[in-house]
């Protein structure tokens, strides 16, 4: 696997990253941290994960902090930007990696179902955009990073809510993106396919069969893959790019 290390491409920045417990989220916070970047992580809860996490970042060298958030609360998103503004005094680079998962088919699905998946993915990245770009814009300087869903691309069996959560995630990642744009402020989307991830863990060997055999490259992906275009998009290596895109599924929507 290769890694983005050595080069400290991120020096001086702070990123946000949010749902770094575990996962893509944990990989992209560690990543960016071993390109330099200071990071503070968001989770709602599982604060032994996070700590866990603060802990490997610190040990790439970089500043680390956690903070327990529910990124569906508009005020509590705003307290908790204002802490980390007070803990790093300025913020760079955001990623809004975290989701929630309530499967089922429409006919099935309740409207909190619906409601709380979109509430989570889709309007606790409003959240966090709404009360850092103002910081980004005044630096103007900023990178955004929407960690979207190939499900929001091509739809997926009972998962009517987060699909759409996701399709959400582009529509906002690109409305931002032209919204920004003469403030030096990019924004774009990661749209993972199937990740080896605690979420595709759950699958029973039937289904992750029926999986891979979609899949054109016949292999689900690490963490790291989708990591590593995440640092790339915080780089400056992406600096006239913005309002993209950018799936991360071994071919499987093409």
């Amino acid at each position: 696997m290769l890694y983005l290390d050595d080069i400290k491409i991120l020096k001086d920045k702070v990123a946000v990253v949010t749902g770094a417990s575990r996962g893509i989220g944990k990989a992209i916070a560690i990543s960016l941290a071993r390109c330099g970047a200071d990071i503070a992580i968001i989770n709602r809860g599982n604060a032994q994960n996070s700590e866990q996490t603060v802990e490997e970042i610190k040990q790439c060298g970089a500043k680390a902090k956690a903070y327990q958030c529910d990124v569906s609360d508009f005020n509590k998103t705003s307290e908790t930007v204002a802490k980390i503004l007070e803990d790093f005094s300025t913020i760079d680079i955001l990623v809004n990696n975290a989701g929630i998962t309530i499967d089922k088919l429409v006919l099935a699905m309740t409207e909190e179902d619906f409601a709380k998946v979109l509430d989570v993915n889709l309007k606790g990245a409003f959240n966090m955009i709404r009360h850092i770009c103002p910081i980004m814009a005044k630096k103007r300087y900023g990178k955004i990073i929407n960690i979207s869903s190939v499900s929001g691309i091509m739809g997926n069996v009972g998962q009517a809510n987060y699909a759409a959560s996701k399709a959400g995630l582009i529509g906002l990642s690109k409305t931002v993106a032209k919204e920004y744009a003469s403030r030096n402020i990019k924004c774009n989307a990661i749209a993972p396919g199937f990740i080896k991830t605690d979420m595709t863990d759950q699958l029973n060997a039937n289904v992750k069969e029926q999986v891979i055999n979609a899949i054109p490259m016949k292999k689900m992906g690490e963490t790291q893959d989708v990591a590593n275009l995440a640092v790339f998009l915080a780089s400056p290596y992406s600096d006239y790019i913005t309002g993209e895109v950018i799936k991360v599924d071994g071919g499987l929507f093409i």
